[in-house]
């Protein structure tokens, strides 16, 4: 049975675990709350990947062990010997005498063991609580774990006839600085950037978190936050070695159906990695597979309409994130996706709008498929 309080005290821990938003990939965001008499004695969150967990940093925080607390957690407390001891084995040893866990753990490896290992301790369990809030801050980790696929995230830019480059290809800048403020944000959040050869070769961008630049204040970004792994698909190798993004800090990988050995070896003194595919051109689906072996848990699209209309036809986009500005640029700029022409309202792709806000003088909206 769960109380108002047992709310109040999960929301808290739903907001400590928003503070590691930017920081702890592959691991999951957690919070956690260590109350008694309904009073907090101490609070902890994953801080970065390696690092101790939210469950170890709260109990660290505590001035004395004092049994009988009640713990909320916003994801099922390990059981597992990972880089770091099993949080259940931790709160165990505390004394705790209940813990209230907003979700299970979609790891096949935890998944109700740490929840097994407590009730075999005599600690009284709650599950669910604040369930749904928990789930947002973690769908590329629930996703990985369940499908074998990132979270796919593509951002766009668009007037508001729907257009996001002129026909020479020119499309800096249709939005705000508030809103490429915005971007630096989701691409922090992100494990992966992907793009197109296209992308590369036309906008020669560096794919990267600029924190400085864009005054990035938020409490909820580390500066020492890694770089999110720069990922391009490039079918014949064309990328320039002098491109940018290969002069960037952080990783890049580049998936390709070309072997040429001698364009391989010079990317690879570059700095990139270069995965060889079997085909024409990378196949959307191995791509993402691999990046989920990776342990990717979710890719940020920026990319143009070519690849973005592929994605989209494949189902293989969970959520847009489109800016729209409030300028006109005409029927022979381009569109945000190349899709065959439809013939009937009934072959038209539908998307439902979870969210919609302003950013600047632009309208961000997000979107997920119906």
């Amino acid at each position: 049975m769960t109380t108002a309080l047992d709310h109040q005290f999960m929301g808290r821990a739903i907001q400590l675990a928003r503070s590691s938003i930017y920081s702890p990939h592959p691991n999951p965001r957690v919070g956690c709350v260590i109350v008694q008499q309904n009073e907090i004695l101490a609070e902890g969150w994953h801080v970065y990947s390696g690092g101790p967990h939210a469950e170890v940093n709260a109990l660290s925080a505590m001035s004395a062990q004092r049994e009988g607390a009640t713990v909320y957690v916003t994801l099922e407390p390990c059981s597992h010997q990972g880089r770091t001891p099993p949080c259940a084995d931790a709160l165990i040893k505390a004394g705790v005498a209940r813990v209230v866990i907003a979700m299970k753990d979609p790891n096949p490896l935890v998944s109700g063991r740490g929840i097994q290992r407590l009730l075999d301790a005599g600690i009284e369990i709650c599950v669910g609580v604040l369930q749904e809030e928990a789930e947002k801050l973690n769908v590329g980790f629930i996703q990985r774990m369940s499908t074998g696929r990132p979270f796919v995230r593509s951002k766009l830019a668009m007037s508001l006839d729907g257009r996001t480059a002129m026909s020479s290809g020119e499309s800096q800048w249709i939005t705000t600085p508030q809103s490429r403020r915005d971007v630096q944000l989701l691409r922090a959040g992100s494990a992966a950037v992907l793009t197109g050869i296209g992308t590369v070769l036309a906008d020669d961008p560096s794919l990267t978190v600029r924190a400085k630049e864009h005054d990035l204040e938020s409490p909820c970004y580390v500066e020492q936050a890694s770089q999110p792994l720069r990922v391009i698909l490039d079918s014949q190798l064309r990328i320039p070695l002098d491109a940018k993004l290969l002069q960037q800090p952080g990783e890049t990988l580049i998936f390709s159906c070309c072997d040429d050995a001698e364009k391989i070896s010079s990317l690879n003194d570059a700095g990139a990695d270069v995965v060889v595919l079997a085909g024409d051109q990378p196949a959307l689906e191995a791509v993402l597979a691999e990046l989920a072996l990776r342990q990717i848990n979710e890719v940020l699209v920026e990319a143009g309409a070519i690849l973005n209309g592929q994605l989209v036809q494949q189902g293989l986009i969970d959520e847009l994130v489109i800016y729209m500005a409030p300028v006109l640029m005409g029927d022979s700029a381009k569109g945000l996706f190349h899709l065959p022409a439809l013939q009937a309202m009934a072959d038209k792709y539908a998307w439902d709008i979870s969210d919609i806000r302003a950013v600047g003088k632009d309208w961000r909206i997000t979107a997920r498929p119906s």
